[in-house]
Order: structure tokens, then sequence, then C-alpha cells
């Protein structure tokens, strides 16, 4: 083990066994602890693999003790979205509503069923009271400093207060996005078409989630960008929201420009494009598609089919995004970076083309035109859902020289040089053990170059990567971008 990894790792077993215990808890043995090889095998379970002997990259390590422990016997979710704020703290927006009834069985009976039985707020039955000793939802939205202790905690079903109806907010069937920007404002968004509310205390019953949700830090409510209660794909759509946004349909993800204070939403699970809105007002300035094309017409898109169908005829390049559209991310110089999940593949975009959102037709997929700068496959024969390109950001570096990219049908991390969207190694393997991966779903990172991902389906958990070694990515890799290894 090199001297850079040897010195983390002494920092990690101190972060272990150092945490605040039961008040009986017995006192590490450091020597002892450090001879069971513990550290070497979280180093090789959990670091980049897969480099080729051309290129550098930075090295990881998963952090085994992050985050502490939560307060209040809370559990948490999916976690629909995870940011990693300027001043390093760690914001998650999770699901309680996906937790089973074991997994909440701290929940007491508070409501009455349809057929007259006692049930918890989310609708499980508690005849009897408390199913067990642990545990109890969460709020779904959640900061942490970067040594993983709880700073605050606010928001969804289980802290309904933070989102009034009478203040016109309305809280999403489905927690997914979330972006804290320069000045502080915390973003919020959800993809649920919400067609079948389940009946419970803490459904929506305001139909398809096609909002953006701005608060302060500390959970006050600022304005509501869209609106609830779309009824389907319409991706020419300009108008119909709140603010002078049109009506979004299953956001995803939401980003904020800091030289602009453009406001950048891949809109999403139902919608085929990225809106463009003032943060401030929420005013909608414009949207584009695949390539930069706009308006997207979404029948025929729809009638495409799945993304193998085009891949089987040979069709690289269709010329509309494929849901869900599900990332979009911004570079030091203004680059917008778009997860294509739908398609395998990412797409880049000139945010300072003052032609990119505007109507434009670019069907080849030419370079230069309508704002469109180049593209990648990712995984391309990834079949069906859920897609390859999941999440993206970028190294803390100088020119942000590696572009990391999170598969959530491969359960891996790609390691790309950001100029030439070259393979230069991966992180993490399917699994549930740390620094594994079940359904990654997010990616983000600290100023310090140090990794956290968020997971769902019933991965339920966030874990943070800590980097040593190199800053940024250098050489040459495979231009081929996923892909069983040699």
């Amino acid at each position: 083990m090199n001297l850079k990894l040897f010195a983390i790792c002494g920092v990690l077993l101190a972060v272990l066994v150092t945490q605040t215990g039961e008040a009986q808890a017995p006192k590490p043995d450091y020597k002892a602890l450090a001879a069971t090889g513990i550290l070497e095998r979280l180093a090789e379970r959990s670091g980049v693999y897969g480099v080729p002997p051309t290129a550098k990259v930075p090295g990881f390590i998963a952090d085994a003790g992050w985050p502490q422990k939560l307060p209040n016997n809370w559990i948490i979710g999916q976690v629909g979205g995870l940011y990693v704020a300027p001043d390093d703290h760690v914001w998650i927006y999770q699901r309680p509503r996906t937790l089973t009834s074991d997994e909440a069985a701290l929940t007491t009976a508070t409501h009455k069923s349809k057929d007259g039985k006692p049930v918890d707020a989310m609708g499980f039955l508690r005849p009897y009271g408390a199913l067990g000793d642990c545990c109890l939802p969460a709020p779904s939205v959640m900061e942490f400093d970067s040594n993983g202790k709880l700073l605050r905690a606010w928001g969804g079903p289980a802290d309904p207060d933070k989102c009034k109806a009478g203040e016109g907010c309305v809280w999403p069937a489905t927690e997914h996005g979330i972006f804290v920007d320069h000045n502080g404002f915390v973003y919020l968004g959800g993809n649920n078409p919400n067609g079948n509310p389940n009946g419970s205390a803490w459904a929506s019953t305001n139909g398809a989630d096609g909002m953006i949700l701005k608060f302060t830090k500390d959970g006050k409510f600022v304005m509501m960008i869209g609106g609830p209660g779309g009824k389907g794909p319409d991706s020419n759509n300009k108008d119909g929201g709140r603010n002078g946004t049109p009506l979004f349909y299953l956001p995803a993800d939401i980003t904020v420009d800091p030289a602009t204070n453009r406001m950048y939403v891949s809109d999403g699970y139902g919608n085929r494009r990225v809106v463009i809105a003032d943060a401030a007002t929420g005013k909608y300035i414009g949207h584009f598609g695949a390539y930069g094309n706009n308006p997207v017409d979404d029948k025929a898109s729809a009638a495409a089919g799945d993304w193998m169908a085009d891949f089987a005829k040979g069709n690289m390049k269709p010329a509309f995004f494929r849901n869900p559209v599900h990332c979009v991310k911004i570079s030091k110089e203004g680059l917008i970076y778009v997860c294509d999940r739908g398609n395998n593949r990412i797409q880049v975009f000139n945010g300072r083309d003052p032609i990119l959102g505007k109507e434009c037709l670019n069907p080849a997929g030419e370079a230069g035109r309508c704002g469109f700068v180049k593209e990648q496959s990712v995984a391309v024969k990834t079949n069906g859902l859920p897609g390859s390109a999941v999440s993206m950001n970028f190294s803390t570096d100088a020119k942000q020289s590696c572009l990391y990219v999170g598969d959530n049908s491969n359960m891996t991390m790609y390691v790309l040089k950001r100029d030439t969207l070259e393979e230069l190694g991966r992180l993490g393997r399917s699994g549930r053990e740390t620094g594994e991966f079940h359904w990654l779903h997010q990616v983000s990172i600290d100023s310090h170059g140090n990794l956290y991902t968020a997971e769902v389906d019933t991965g339920k958990r966030i874990q943070k990567f800590i980097r040593f070694g190199d800053e940024g990515c250098s050489g040459t890799g495979r231009k081929i971008v996923g892909g069983v290894l040699p």
C-alpha cells in the first residue's frame, strides 16, 4: 500500500473507531484492528480499477463510517437527490414513502384505512402499535457536514409545515432532484405521474409532479416554478405554470449557472427536454432537446420505441432525448452536460451560445449547430430500462479534467477524461457492500475531490469516497465507454 493511501486509511480507521457510541461501548484496540487488514480490504474493494497504463486518475477509498448515526431513530428511504453545496455541506433529498413496513417499524396507528383498520401515515397496518424498536421515517431534506454529521432536516410528508398549500407550495408525490445554488437557495423536483394515489395519509392528491420548489436552507418556502397536474408529455409547452414558466412534466434534475443565474431543468421522466428559466423569478427563457433541436416532437419520439430498437437498426444518433432526461450539469466554462439516460449517452452543449434554447433544427446532430458541442455513448449495449448515464459531476482541479459518470444499470461509475470523453477507469461494482452500488442514482463531489453517491430501489443509502493522489485525469484511455472489461 503506498504512503498516501496508508495515510488516508489511518484517518479512516480513526473515524471508524472513534464515532460516538453507547455509554458502555468497548474501547477500540487500534493495533488489533489494524492487524486484521480491514483497511487494505476496504481500499481494494472500493478503489478505482480498469485504468489503462497510459492514464492517470485520482484514487478513492470508501468511508465506511459516513454518514454518522442519525438521531431520533430516523432512517432514510430511496435517495432521489444528492448535491454538495459550495460550502461542502452534503444535501440529500430522500423518499420516506419508499420505506417498507418493517423498516419504519416504530410508526404507530394515526389513521384508519378505508375498511376501518388502524394504519400509520403511510398506510401500513398497526393493529397493536409499533412493530419493533426501530425506525422512524426521516424528513425528506437533510443536510450533512463533510464528516457526516446531520445539521438540518426538514420537509416532506414527515414535516408538512414546511410546504403549505395556502402559501402556494405543493410537495411532490416522489422526491427527485436537489440543488443548492450560489445564493444559498435550495431547489427540489419530483417525478411521479401520480395517476393512482394509494389513499394513505401521505399520498399526494395534486396530480402529476410538474414543479420545481425553491426554499431557503432553513426550509422557508420561496416559490413554486411550474406547477402540478400536468396531463402528459408536452415538450413544446411554453406556458401554463406559475411565475411565467411552463408546466414541467416529471422533472429529474436542476442546476443554476452562477455566472448568469439561469436555471436548467432536465425535464425529464415525461418530457424530453432541458428547460431554461431565470432562477430569481422563475420566468421561462427557452428549452432545447437532443442536439439542440427545438421543439421536440413527443409523438414521433415515443413511436420510435426504446433505445434497442434504434440500436438494432444501426441508428446511433436519435434526434430526440429518450426518457428519462435524467441530469443536467454545468462546467466552469459554461458547458451544459445532459444525461440522456434512455439513449445510453451524454450530450454536451454550449451554455454561452445565444441560440441554445431558441427554436433551432439540427436533425443530423452536427457539432456547432443549435448550441450542440459533442456526445458520448455510455455502455451503449445496455438493454432496456433504467438506461446507463444517470448522473455526472466534474473533478475539482482547475481544468475539471475528470468527468465522473454514474451508470445505474451496470452499477458502476466511469472516470472519463473530460476533453476527449475517453474512459480512464471505473469505480464500484454491482453489490450491497461498502463501495459497491445497487441502483446508483446520483453522483456529487466536494471541493477536495471527494465523491458522494446515492442509491434508489432497495439500495436506500449514501456513500462517501475519499480522494487521494492525483487531483485530475490525464493520458489516454478507451474511446468506447462501458462494456465488459478484458
